[in-house]
């Protein structure tokens, strides 16, 4: 490209652009063709690799293993399970506890992490240095170690059945496990759901109103007292007319172990403990550094208008916190979740356990096994992160965001 010196710079600079452009961009368009090509390349070695070491090992491609039959017990099954059930049960049976194990540790650590968070935000010099050894030190301990303490040194310390700690007879605690009366639905079961359902529809609905009100006309409408009436007024005249909803199996000792009731397996109970403390540190920093990530103007201007602290953070401070708050503790729910597959370390029946441990040993069958698994915790988390930020547009849209 010839260039005429004559020419005001402002004339040159875009036909130099334009050469260049057009050379870099040739460049860039072999260099992505370049990529994709060795990027096809490694994945068909990886595919045919694989191909060559199944069947060298004599082990049949696809997913018609699981309709065959397990032939192992699993400790804890939220549904019917046996031995004879093929490996699709034990699937399902695995998700589920994972499942459970979840949802219940991020309830716990939700809770433990707001309230030590508030702790050490406290006037109050020995609830603030508890709440913050209390963070220091779980948080700088590995989680394996945790959930191994847990299992180890406090729940296998406890006395065997016959001297186990007892509530009212009916509660049992013991290196066993917990037993606790079993609930075993009546005939009035349906219609007690159907009233409670109702109850707390009408309370949400008379709690909308009143907030309704408060923002349109100032006027403020005392609706607990009625909502609470419903919630119990409602279930509690359906026991009256149709009898009671459930009875209780209470746990009975035979021998050396509980008859009846529901039992809570000592592996269960460690990893709850540990994943809902451990995590529950770090909540508590993320909700310590949204609640002062708000002006400090906000808890004054609340107290000039007479409420207390504890008013002021739960209606003015929190709400304006949740925005900073809600982004990281996504990914401290996301890492509770993921943390569960280390149940394998103390025989839990996740899904890691029963699924990809046990059934893959059994099976061979990695590649799938493992797809699925991976599959698994993904959606997980895709359905974890989708609730979540449905959340955080939600509270954006009240607050004008």
């Amino acid at each position: 490209m010839a260039i005429d010196p004559r020419k005001p710079p402002s004339q040159l600079l875009p036909r130099l652009q334009k050469a260049l452009g057009g050379r870099a961009g040739w460049s860039g368009f072999v260099l992505q063709l370049l990529f994709v090509a060795a990027l096809a390349w490694i994945s068909y070695e990886i595919v045919a690799n694989a191909r060559a070491n199944l069947q060298a090992q004599r082990i049949t491609a696809g997913f018609g293993f699981l309709a065959n039959n397990a032939g192992f017990d699993v400790s804890q099954s939220l549904i019917p399970y046996s031995g004879s059930d093929p490996y699709t049960r034990v699937f399902v049976v695995g998700l589920l506890n994972t499942l459970l194990v979840s949802v219940i540790g991020i309830f716990f650590a939700t809770l433990i992490g707001f309230l030590v968070a508030l702790g050490r935000l406290s006037p109050n010099w020995l609830l603030a240095r508890i709440s913050g050894g209390y963070v220091e030190l779980i948080r700088n301990l590995p989680l394996l170690f945790q959930i191994l303490f847990w299992y180890l040194a406090v729940l296998a310390a406890l006395p065997n059945p016959r001297q186990s700690i007892s509530v009212f007879d009916s509660i049992f605690l013991s290196n066993r496990g917990l037993v606790i009366p079993k609930p075993i639905g009546e005939a009035g079961f349906e219609p007690f759901v159907v009233a409670l359902l109702v109850a707390i529809v009408a309370a949400i609905i008379l709690w909308r109103y009143a907030r309704r009100q408060l923002f349109q006309s100032g006027k403020v409408i005392k609706v607990w007292p009625y909502a609470l009436g419903m919630v119990i007024g409602l279930p509690l005249l359906s026991v009256l007319i149709f009898g009671a909803p459930v009875t209780f199996e209470v746990p009975v000792l035979r021998g050396f172990n509980f008859a009846g009731g529901s039992r809570l397996i000592p592996e269960f109970v460690a990893l709850t403990l540990a994943l809902s403390t451990y995590t529950a540190a770090f909540i508590a920093e993320i909700v310590r550094a949204g609640i002062l990530s708000v002006h400090k103007g906000q808890m004054e201007a609340g107290s000039s208008l007479g409420l207390q602290r504890g008013s002021v953070l739960r209606l003015i401070v929190i709400p304006q916190a949740m925005r900073v708050i809600l982004p990281p503790l996504t990914n401290q729910y996301l890492n509770l979740t993921k943390n569960s597959s280390l149940a394998v370390a103390i025989g839990y029946p996740d899904l890691v356990s029963v699924f990809a441990g046990t059934t893959l040993s059994q099976t061979g069958q990695a590649i799938e096994i493992i797809g699925i698994t991976m599959g698994v915790y993904l959606l997980i988390s895709l359905v974890t992160s989708a609730i979540m930020s449905f959340y955080g547009w939600r509270i954006s849209r009240s607050m004008g965001g």
